[in-house]
């Protein structure tokens, strides 16, 4: 099994700078790789894109005995890494401290991917029989990016998708906030002329959940779209006889233009009953997404 019991234990050895320069935007550029942190991302990876894992950091302890060990939840990470595969995962026993030099944020395990095995094609989507999209414009928050992947994967979406100059979907925090739904589904990058012309080809019907609207077109209230829908079995395939939705959620502070507004099909607001003033995009995207999943999409 490729497990190498030498224990690293130097910080600035040179793998150790590589594997921590996968924070930064240039390490994940140059490498072509990017960085896993935390035993449930980790695990995740391990148990369901065990191809992008090539290899895992693991903190040992020591025991009064002076003996080395692995916590419970490591040692079942690791376990499940070894498992029969065409590629193996090497994993690496490293220091605690030369675990806080690859990631304060690693809660002692953390795992290399590559970027290109785990980047999809538009045509390697595969669309469920009423499928659902979520797709965010412009989100820059990484840990708003990384909920509402979480959020599309809780709902059962279809793919994610990032559109225009968005946050990276593979930066540390966003790959930490999905909590492992980075490799449940497809999450991919383009731009807005991309998207669009993507769901036209697959027959979607576009939302866009926006407050306001365009003074031409004023937002329909989600109860009410989905009351439409219950009511008749046919609209939920939309008004041009489509078989399904992509919502388009727009930028934390700016919301959607209205350029883009007027190009999708429906516009779409959540009512809001108390005083609040407003929903974060994290909690806008579970409520619209597991709204249009309970609906029967």
């Amino acid at each position: 099994m490729p497990i190498n019991h030498a224990v690293i234990d130097n910080p600035k050895s040179d793998r150790i700078k590589r594997v921590a320069d996968l924070a930064r935007a240039k390490g994940r550029e140059r490498s072509g790789r990017f960085l896993i942190e935390g035993p449930q991302s980790v695990r995740e990876a391990v148990a369901w894109r065990p191809d992008v894992v090539s290899d895992l950091y693991v903190a040992i302890d020591v025991d009064p005995d002076g003996q080395p060990y692995l916590s419970d939840t490591l040692a079942a990470i690791v376990d499940k890494s070894q498992e029969s595969r065409e590629t193996p995962i090497y994993v690496h026993q490293v220091t605690r401290d030369v675990m806080n030099r690859i990631s304060k944020d690693a809660q002692g395990i953390a795992a290399v991917g590559d970027i290109e095995t785990l980047h999809t094609e538009i045509s390697a989507v595969r669309l469920s029989e009423r499928p659902i999209i979520a797709a965010f414009w412009q989100v820059r928050d990484p840990g708003n990016a990384g909920t509402v992947i979480r959020a599309a994967d809780a709902a059962g979406c279809d793919a994610v998708v990032f559109v225009d100059e968005c946050v990276d979907p593979l930066n540390p925090k966003v790959v930490r906030s999905t909590a492992g739904s980075l490799f449940h589904i497809p999450v991919l990058r383009m731009d807005t002329g991309t998207f669009l012309k993507w769901m036209e080809r697959a027959g979607l019907n576009t939302i866009a959940a926006d407050v306001y609207g365009t003074p031409e077109r004023r937002p329909e209230s989600l109860p009410d779209v989905l009351a439409g829908r219950a009511a008749s079995d046919a609209d939920r395939t939309g008004a041009k006889g489509v078989r399904g939705d992509a919502v388009l959620f727009g930028n934390e502070a700016r919301g959607l233009p209205a350029a883009i507004l007027e190009r999708m099909d429906r516009i779409v607001s959540i009512p809001l009953y108390g005083k609040a003033e407003s929903l974060n995009l994290g909690t806008s995207a579970a409520v619209m997404l597991m709204s249009l999943a309970m609906s029967g999409r």
